[in-house]
């Protein structure tokens, strides 16, 4: 029986529906659903309750402490470890434990994703039409929103470092052949809706790899700065109108995330999208 642990702060408008998904999903073993709610001042806690979800209720705010909290209740592996606003479709559970066998090189596995852009402005869907392009979004485990880890590949580490970025964390800890994106699962990520949004987020990713490097001397991939131009506008000379937003975007992403943060952004959640749920 696998255990889904979800991280939630003040989820209220997606809650529901992410764990209703989960206990909808067709084909899987029944799931441990384990909600490790924190720092919530809303109704998180109690919807999570209602939706059939196992509920930790604590005071801290702190995604990683949360995710520990959800490992030490868990019972059962392959660990899943999903965002609050990640709806599940209803044979991904199934399909994603497939692949992680005990003959299987595999330790870890991710659904492909697709970035929902519609109704945003224009720089931030020609930010993605370029960015969902990148190489490093189809062998790396993060941008979205779930992560299957299986028992060996779980026993790789001992508990989340307190880190901004734990897929960026948990990608670190696996070489490309014990990572698998299966892409006959497909999982909707929201993009913020606003580019003031956008660039939160991506000053969040920045200050998470610097954190990881600098703080824990944990090892990132490599960033490759062309990639963009190499692997991308130049195969497809049509988005070279979208690399002007792109280029302004992620150097003003750059030069932000240079700074001290302000206070009460740990989690850097994306409220734009939670508001227009």
């Amino acid at each position: 029986m696998p255990t889904v642990i979800i991280a939630a702060h003040n989820e209220q408008a997606v809650i529901r529906e992410c764990v209703t998904a989960l206990r909808q999903q067709r084909d899987a073993p029944e799931l441990e659903i384990i909600v490790s709610a924190n720092g919530c001042t809303d109704r998180t806690a109690v919807i999570a309750a209602e939706s059939g979800a196992i509920v930790i209720d604590r005071v801290e705010a702190g995604k990683a402490a949360a995710l520990n909290a959800g490992d030490e209740l868990a019972s059962r592996y392959p660990r899943i470890y999903l965002d609050a606003d990640i709806v599940v479709p209803p044979n991904a559970i199934s399909t994603l434990l497939a692949e992680l066998t005990d003959e299987s090189t595999a330790l870890v596995a991710v659904p492909s994703r697709r970035v929902n852009t519609a109704g945003r402005p224009w720089p931030v869907r020609a930010y993605f039409s370029i960015s969902e392009r990148l190489p490093a979004f189809r062998t790396g485990l993060f941008g979205r929103g779930m992560i299957v880890v299986s028992a060996r590949g779980r026993a790789r580490f001992d508990t989340f470092p307190e880190l901004i970025a734990d897929d960026l964390f948990l990608d670190s800890q696996f070489s490309p052949a014990e990572k698998a994106e299966i892409t006959g699962v497909e999982v909707v990520v929201e993009s913020p809706y606003t580019t003031r949004a956008l660039l939160r987020r991506l000053v969040r990713v920045r200050r998470g790899n610097a954190e990881m490097r600098n703080a824990l001397g944990v090892a990132t991939r490599p960033s490759d700065r062309w990639a963009w131009l190499r692997d991308v506008v130049r195969p497809n000379p049509r988005l070279i109108g979208a690399a002007i937003p792109y280029v302004l975007i992620t150097l003003t992403a750059d030069l932000l995330a240079r700074r001290s943060p302000a206070s009460g952004q740990e989690w850097g959640q994306d409220q734009s999208t939670r508001s227009t749920s």
